[in-house]
């Protein structure tokens, strides 16, 4: 499961390859990423400023405890609120440069098929299946948010397992969205992703983990998006490659094999007539 698990985070520094092979492409990719972080900077800073009076709001009843108890507890909350938002604002950031970099990334996906060789037919997804997918993603990010902050009510141990529980969680969603478009392209079913995705818990995980730690990193979401749109790629052809997948077609129709050719050998004379026998014989 280590093996596994490290495998996913080195699937994920494969995709810094790009930046040699594709430099301007990766470059394009960062655009996205950009304004991304801008919109949701002018959300999370204000909150982040405001939070030792967001943290005392929270918790009234602690006014007459006596010190260090009431620090420590505005804290820890205050650390389970950032985890929270940081979660979301984590998978927010995914679903908004996905959408407004759809054209960049479906460069980047395309050119590390290519590069890999057998690309799929098809293209993966349109605009308006990124912008869905994004949608569901948001919602999903808010469920995590949401479970966070219930996890941060643990006495004592909250704050430190809602952290790790928000990265793990919003790490795996990630992996799973990031490698969409490389399933989309494959036409595989949701049953058959879930296959997928069921034997390679652990790489699929590191992966994920690894991308939303390199997120939480001051100006690493710009640097990572395409390089996690790269090796999320990679992720997908492993997972193929490692199951003995074969993907299925862009129109989603078995591939019928051809009759066989007809035998080019000639079937075999009938026998001569018995020439010892009959009327005349002598």
């Amino acid at each position: 499961m280590i093996r596994e698990f490290a495998a996913g985070i080195g699937t994920l520094l494969r995709g810094f390859g790009l930046w040699r092979t594709r430099p301007g492409l990766m470059a394009l990719g960062l655009i996205p990423a950009v304004i991304a972080v801008v919109v949701l900077a002018a959300l999370l800073v204000p909150l982040v400023i405001g939070m030792p009076s967001l943290s005392t709001w929270l918790t009234p009843f602690a006014d007459g405890w006596l010190e260090p108890w009431r620090g420590l507890l505005r804290a820890a909350v205050s650390l389970v609120v950032v985890a929270a938002a940081l979660a979301l604002a984590s998978v927010v950031f995914s679903a908004l440069t996905l959408t407004i970099g759809d054209p960049f990334y479906q460069r980047i996906w395309h050119a590390v098929e290519v590069d890999l060789g057998s690309p799929p037919p098809a293209d993966g997804g349109s605009f308006w299946t990124t912008l869905g997918e994004g949608l569901r993603l948001v919602l999903l990010g808010i469920v995590i948010a949401v479970s966070v902050l219930l996890i941060g009510l643990i006495p004592a141990v909250g704050g430190f397992l809602g952290a790790v529980a928000g990265v793990v969680l919003t790490g795996r969603l990630l992996a799973r969205e990031l490698t969409g478009r490389a399933f989309d392209a494959r036409d595989l079913s949701p049953a058959a992703r879930g296959a997928l995705f069921s034997r390679s818990r652990a790489r699929v995980l590191g992966f994920g983990v690894a991308t939303q730690l390199c997120f939480l990193i001051p100006g690493g979401a710009i640097a990572i998006m395409p390089v996690a749109v790269a090796g999320s790629t990679m992720l997908a052809r492993d997972m193929l490659a490692r199951t003995g997948t074969t993907p299925a077609p862009a129109s989603g129709t078995p591939v019928t094999p051809p009759p066989p050719a007809p035998s080019a050998v000639p079937s075999p004379l009938p026998p001569p007539p018995h020439l010892g026998a009959g009327p005349g014989a002598s």
